[in-house]
């Protein structure tokens, strides 16, 4: 799994505007809900479901990255919104480094295998720290997206 199969291209929001962690969470969900990816009417319950997942462990994991994630019932697909945040945000992270990249993925309960691929590829590229400080680099929403093209070439391991 790739993540141009997840990452929705729509919902990359390269200058958050939000300055803690359940605003970047509302944000980001909130773009997945404007790229048409869910539908708006259940935007706030997913997001707050992802707060929920959240509030029970911090999915910050350090070097300024954070991938608050849910399975929920309506989500219909896999998929991810990215977010980038120039000031940094407290997510509580593991190093307790402010987090500068957020990765929200969102899957149907359906499908634990697919979460998990989709998770397994996130933390594989967020580990490179070529991606992870261009990704903090990168000011526009398509230069994340090339970042992410490219990413999708790179051997595996």
């Amino acid at each position: 799994m790739k993540l141009t199969d997840f990452v929705i291209r729509d919902a990359i929001i390269a200058n958050l505007s939000s300055t803690d962690r359940n605003g970047v969470i509302r944000d980001l969900v909130g773009a997945l809900a404007q790229a048409k990816a869910i539908p708006a009417e259940d935007a706030e319950v997913i997001a707050k479901a992802v707060i929920a997942r959240e509030n029970q462990g911090s999915t910050g994991f350090g070097k300024g990255v954070a991938v608050p994630h849910v399975k929920h019932p309506k989500v219909p697909r896999i998929m991810a919104a990215i977010g980038r945040s120039a000031d940094g945000i407290d997510f509580a992270a593991l190093d307790r480094a402010p987090v500068y990249t957020i990765v929200v993925l969102l899957s149907p309960p359906d499908n634990p295998d697919g979460h998990l691929q989709a998770m397994e590829n996130i933390f594989r590229q967020l580990q490179r720290d070529n991606f992870r400080r261009f990704l903090r680099q990168s000011e526009t929403s398509d230069a994340i997206w090339d970042l992410i093209q490219e990413a999708d070439e790179m051997p595996a391991g």
